[in-house]
């Protein structure tokens, strides 16, 4: 079941000397979600935050927080960082290798429950658990870094999984993360997602509410045009 659009800024492009500001910004801007992005230079080559740096994002604003853990061992943190604040957390499959004992750890801390696909790996590895989680996010670029290019070739997984998703009655998000921009928001969504992660698109944007109205604009455009 096909969700209203929901645009989730991730902080990793946000400027972090003035973080609380940037919150502020976005949440007054029209932002859905904020996007944590926690990477551990082993699962990912890059190193970013933790639960710490997570509590303060959730003292800094009202928007729930959308936890993304690229990082080996996930099970270790969860409670850490539904304690933290986090609404939502997202494990990778190619992390967990007993994923609904992972799902059932998150749901069982108090947070929505998220699987994150990589763009190497199908979509048939999360249709086990289709039924017992919140959300399924698709990268739409390798995850580690900021500012790349949307693989096109993304977009029949996340059809795929949207009619899984609507043939199961499933009450599951469809989230996408990498490349989103105005330009490329609408073959997402006409695809199927219905939450759209977005980082120099908004936070490398002059103006935070237009930018993130740009992107609810465009997304409505492509499904109306359908």
């Amino acid at each position: 079941m096909r969700g209203k659009t929901r645009i989730a800024p991730s902080i990793l492009a946000a400027d972090f000397n003035e973080l609380g500001e940037e919150l502020r910004k976005i949440e007054v801007g029209g932002a859905d979600w904020v996007h944590v992005d926690v990477m551990d230079g082993h699962f990912v080559p890059n190193i970013t935050i933790g639960p710490v740096i997570a509590k303060s994002v959730r003292s800094a604003t009202k928007l729930p927080l959308d936890v993304h853990l690229m990082i080996e061992q996930p099970e270790r943190y969860i409670k850490d960082f539904v304690d933290a604040g986090a609404a939502t957390v997202g494990v990778h499959v190619e992390t967990c290798p007993h994923l609904h004992r992972t799902v059932q750890q998150i749901r069982g801390a108090g947070a929505r429950a998220c699987v994150v696909l990589n763009p190497s790996s199908p979509a048939a590895l999360v249709e086990p658990v289709l039924g017992d989680i919140d959300q399924v996010l698709v990268m739409t670029v390798n995850p580690g870094f900021g500012g790349q290019k949307f693989i096109e070739s993304m977009l029949p997984k996340i059809e795929t999984l949207r009619r899984w998703i609507d043939d199961g009655g499933h009450d599951v998000a469809l989230e996408v993360d990498g490349g989103i921009g105005p330009e490329t928001i609408g073959r997402a969504a006409v695809a199927g997602a219905d939450v759209f992660v977005a980082g120099t698109a908004v936070f490398g944007a002059p103006d935070y509410r237009e930018a993130i109205a740009a992107l609810k604009r465009a997304a409505k455009d492509a499904l109306d045009a359908r």
